[in-house]
């Protein structure tokens, strides 16, 4: 088997930091979080923006925030921010750049081509944010246009805005839909996909119980917007210890019926086959992943 740690990058848990805030970025340097995105779009005033644009690409400079993976989320196409901002976080080099609202294959190229103009190092990704009837509509070619675009983040709160509907316990059939729908969009292209956000920061339940409902999805985690979400975060989208002793012990039992000729074996009073023995391999290696950080 390759060295499936190689290819995967856990993002369990991928906190929004806003940009005008130093202190807060200062923070972030302690947060045990996966990802951060450095915010230039809701979290900042119009009047801030450029003051913000300045703090987050020099914190990208910096070096200084340790295995975390930096991403910085500029202002939607058709601001009056989003050149400046894109062609700013380019040239400081991120992990990534998110875009808030993207809604076509052809605006996913357009930004790879300015990137790339504005000098975006190799090792800058594009994420793109799905939040818009449109986006969704589209997500099977977005997420094929570009391999520069790596991991999906879903707008949950723009979702609920622009279909109408309600923040309900569970989500709404809407919004459920949404992300399922822009779930198997991605998967065939296989890319990666982060849930949308919980904004009650003080229902740690609520949070737990939306959290395992994306891990239960196929999402590889979520968003979040305090640091008290983290660690949940990080529980529920990990293999727990069960997961991984369980995971150990299938690939040994089929290694075992392998090296009799078979080509299928019985785990735990259960049929298992090549699939169930990838999806196992697949849990080690992100169980690992994590370990390695």
């Amino acid at each position: 088997m390759t060295d499936a740690t190689e290819q995967i990058r856990p993002r369990r848990s991928v906190l929004y930091m806003p940009g005008a805030n130093e202190r807060a970025l200062e923070k972030a340097k302690t947060i045990e979080a996966d990802a951060l995105i450095l915010d230039l779009e809701d979290s900042v005033s119009p009047d801030a923006k450029s003051e913000a644009r300045d703090r987050v690409c020099a914190a990208a400079r910096s070096g200084e925030y340790g295995h975390r993976e930096l991403v910085i989320r500029v202002n939607s196409i058709g601001t009056q921010w989003h050149d400046d901002d894109l062609a700013a976080a380019a040239e400081a080099g991120p992990d990534a750049i998110l875009v808030p609202k993207i809604d076509s294959a052809d605006e996913v190229r357009s930004l790879v081509t300015a990137m790339e103009a504005a000098g975006a190092p190799d090792h800058t990704a594009l994420w793109a944010m799905i939040e818009t009837p449109a986006g969704l509509l589209h997500a099977e070619e977005i997420a094929a246009a570009h391999e520069r675009l790596t991991v999906f983040v879903m707008g949950t709160n723009d979702i609920v805005n622009e279909t109408f509907g309600l923040h309900v316990p569970g989500r709404n059939p809407a919004v459920l839909t949404s992300l399922s729908w822009t779930l198997l969009a991605v998967r065939a292209a296989g890319k990666v996909i982060v849930d949308g956000v919980y904004n009650d920061v003080k229902d740690l339940e609520g949070f737990d119980a939306e959290a395992r409902q994306g891990r239960e999805m196929g999402f590889d985690g979520k968003t979040l917007i305090h640091p008290s979400q983290v660690e949940p975060a990080n529980a529920a989208f990990a293999p727990s210890d069960e997961d991984v002793e369980r995971a150990d012990s299938m690939i040994a039992a089929f290694e075992e019926a392998r090296a009799e000729g078979k080509g299928v074996a019985t785990f735990n009073g259960k049929m298992i086959e090549e699939l169930h023995i990838r999806d196992a391999r697949r849990i080690l290696a992100f169980h690992q992943a994590i370990a390695s950080r």
